[in-house]
């Protein structure tokens, strides 16, 4: 286990700290963060293949937010898991910051979701029996440099609501415990799967700001999958798929602070 990231991404220093994190240097605003190549993802289903990724080839960058835009069944939710280590391609390359993530086993694909990835789901996944701050100190407690829960409460707005259970809390309140959890040990690429799918409009622009915020004042490379046309107007760039396919990729110049959205 002690040398898992370095057999998987091709050496590098391991941290007196826990001899399992490997130093990749300083990271510029800009930098390619992610690059893949020819991606496909094909499920078998009986006699059945359902291809939900056609030879996908793209970048995300260091600090960037963008918008993964697309219809269901596009393979935009396909495409954020292997990105985030949480599936695997059939076929192509997977590179984050020059490792290749590609024929990772499970357990380096645990430990690279561990140190370098915060994951926001449509649903929250809190504990019921839990706090707020309990919640997200469920991560803080195996990560290597954690905020403390509170502040990262702080950050999404519910510090005073450190010490409440998630049945006290509205459902954006728990979509921000979720997000206040996934940035709590500082990752360096936050990767959102339709987080407001679940909320109202006006709930909606609330956790959207949030996001925005967390991109802003933390430098987190950002990636958030949609298929509401609306929130594209918040990113750097949009990535358009359909059919599994990268169709086109938009620079968005001026971008629209989410609290303006609405839909």
């Amino acid at each position: 286990m002690r040398n898992a990231l370095r057999d998987v991404f091709g050496g590098g220093n391991a941290t007196a700290a826990d001899g399992l994190d490997v130093d990749l240097g300083p990271v510029q605003p800009g930098d390619a963060v992610f690059k893949t190549r020819g991606v496909t993802k094909v499920y078998d289903m009986g006699e059945t293949q359902v291809h939900a990724l056609r030879g996908i080839d793209l970048e995300l960058y260091s600090g960037e937010l963008v918008v993964l835009l697309g219809p269901s069944g596009s393979g935009k939710s396909t495409l954020l898991n292997i990105i985030g280590g949480l599936d695997t391609a059939t076929d192509g390359t997977v590179h984050y910051r020059g490792w290749n993530l590609t024929h990772a086993d499970e357990e380096q694909l645990t430990l690279y979701r561990r140190f370098y990835v915060g994951f926001i789901f449509q649903f929250y996944n809190l504990i019921p029996s839990l706090t707020a701050a309990e919640n997200v100190a469920i991560v803080t407690e195996i990560a290597r440099d954690p905020m403390d829960p509170v502040d990262a409460l702080d950050l999404v707005g519910l510090a005073d609501r450190a010490d409440h259970f998630p049945s006290e809390l509205s459902g954006g309140q728990q979509q921000r415990v979720a997000i206040a959890r996934a940035v709590a040990k500082r990752p360096a690429v936050l990767l959102c799967d339709e987080p407001t799918g679940a909320l109202d409009s006006e709930t909606g622009v609330i956790v959207l700001d949030v996001l925005q915020t967390v991109n802003r004042e933390l430098g987190t490379t950002t990636a958030l999958i949609t298929h509401n046309q609306v929130v594209s107007k918040m990113a750097q760039r949009v990535i358009h798929l359909s059919d599994g396919r990268v169709k086109e990729v938009e620079t968005i110049e001026e971008q629209v602070p989410a609290r303006s959205l609405s839909w």
